[in-house]
């Protein structure tokens, strides 16, 4: 394996296959190794393994993804098509609905683990009477927006929302408060921080608290979750809030106005802090170096930005937690090998499945909104390895070497050569499993 590793840095391989069964789902044709150099803007790019552009990338050329082929996937199939419906970039970005974009996150999530739950179940009752019946999901609702997260379905999810702006404005009624943006913004907060008494953390291990209808319905979540809810409420209200990433943190702040009093200190902390939580206190945190003068120089997010963030911290939970047996596994990992003399196919580690699925589906998501971010597409190419979907990784890492700067290619050049020899083992393995030996 040593020696056919080393030849390809010499020469292309390319290993004539026709295989009709595969187990992450793809047929195989010939895998062919080398470098193109007129790919890219211009500059020296390696090309592994590229297939022909309509399928080189289904998140790039609109196709259906894998991950969700199956027939007992149509609800997450159908949520999935609704949110990229939603955040098309035909329609403006102040079309985008930020809470119905990150609901319908949900419906898919919470259908795919549902699924696996129900069959799970079945499986279990299977073992018990000794049969072998195949399961088949029998979803009963065809409209995902009518699908209920705990207990409400997409429009009451939104509705509660209305009922929270209606709750602000009683606030200012009830204490005979004007319409000032300031007092706005503190009748807002009552509401939110007293009245419902939510919790931010910027610190989250559970990922549930990263969807919307579960920090709706409990009051407790991360951040960027509560920057989001403050900006749908204040919309309602008929306040535009607009937002940046400072450092590692989200800052919110109403979009017109009079910034230095958002920076008055009142009662020992400022409407700006008490908009953004413990962060702006914090000297570790770029938040705390925010002022008046500051807020100008920040670009504003997009709701495309902020969905995209939202689905960020979506995968680095999942991923958390699919790892957890591996402790201080990265990512990126198998790139940088601790003994780079060890040579031979890397060695997976095992890893939870349903969280990393889900981890990959959330990257789907997050690369429908960047599909032109390398970065991210590395990352995705590498949670495909992980879950040994050797065919799909191979295409990601491919396309990402075509638009990565040079030194990060030839990082990932090494690798996606062993890839492709797993992804051969795979479909040997596929076939002896089949019974066949096609091996001429």
């Amino acid at each position: 394996m040593a020696s056919l590793l080393s030849a390809t840095h010499s020469q292309p391989i390319c290993f004539p296959i026709d295989v009709g069964c595969r187990s992450d789902g793809w047929f195989l044709s010939s895998l062919r190794f080398g470098f193109d150099r007129r790919f890219g803007n211009g500059k020296k790019t390696r090309h592994v393994g590229s297939p022909p552009p309509s399928m080189a990338s289904p998140t790039m050329f609109g196709q259906k993804r894998d991950s969700l082929s199956d027939p007992n996937l149509k609800i997450p199939r159908l949520a999935r098509e609704k949110f990229t419906q939603e955040i098309s970039f035909r329609s403006g970005d102040k079309d985008v609905s930020l809470a119905k974009a990150l609901l319908l996150i949900a419906v898919e999530d919470e259908a795919f683990m549902l699924l696996n739950r129900d069959m799970d179940a079945y499986s279990f009752l299977n073992e018990r009477k000794g049969e072998t019946d195949q399961f088949r999901a029998q979803p009963e609702v065809e409209n995902v927006e009518e699908i209920s997260l705990a207990g409400k379905n997409i429009s009451g999810w939104l509705n509660e929302l209305d009922v929270i702006a209606k709750e602000v404005e009683a606030e200012l009624t009830s204490r005979e408060i004007g319409c000032h943006l300031l007092e706005v913004l503190e009748a807002v907060n009552v509401v939110l921080l007293e009245s419902r008494s939510f919790k931010r953390f910027p610190v989250l291990v559970d990922p549930k608290l990263s969807y919307l209808h579960t920090v709706l319905s409990t009051g407790c979540g991360s951040a960027i979750l509560f920057s989001i809810i403050y900006v749908e409420v204040c919309q309602r209200l008929g306040v535009t809030i607009v937002g940046s990433r400072v450092g590692e943190d989200f800052l919110i702040w109403p979009q017109s106005g009079n910034s230095v009093e958002l920076f008055r200190i009142a009662s020992g902390h400022s409407l700006f802090a008490t908009i953004n939580g413990k962060c702006v206190k914090d000297p570790r945190s770029k938040a705390s170096e925010m002022d008046s003068n500051s807020l100008l120089r920040h670009d504003i997010a997009t709701k495309r930005d902020i969905i995209g963030i939202a689905l960020a911290n979506l995968i680095r939970l999942y991923w958390k937690r699919a790892s957890k047996a591996n402790h201080g596994l990265m990512l990126t990992s198998p790139l940088r090998p601790v003994n780079p003399r060890i040579e031979g196919t890397p060695r997976i580690p095992l890893l939870r499945p349903q969280d990393l699925r889900l981890a990959i589906m959330a990257s789907e998501r997050l690369l429908i909104l960047q599909p032109d971010n390398w970065t991210l597409r590395r990352d995705h190419g590498m949670l495909l390895y992980y879950s040994r979907r050797y065919g799909e990784a191979v295409q990601e890492l491919s396309i990402c070497m075509a638009f990565a700067p040079e030194e990060e290619a030839k990082i990932l050049e090494p690798f996606v050569e062993k890839l492709h020899l797993l992804r051969l083992v795979s479909s040997w393995e596929c076939l002896d499993q089949a019974g066949s030996v096609p091996v001429a």
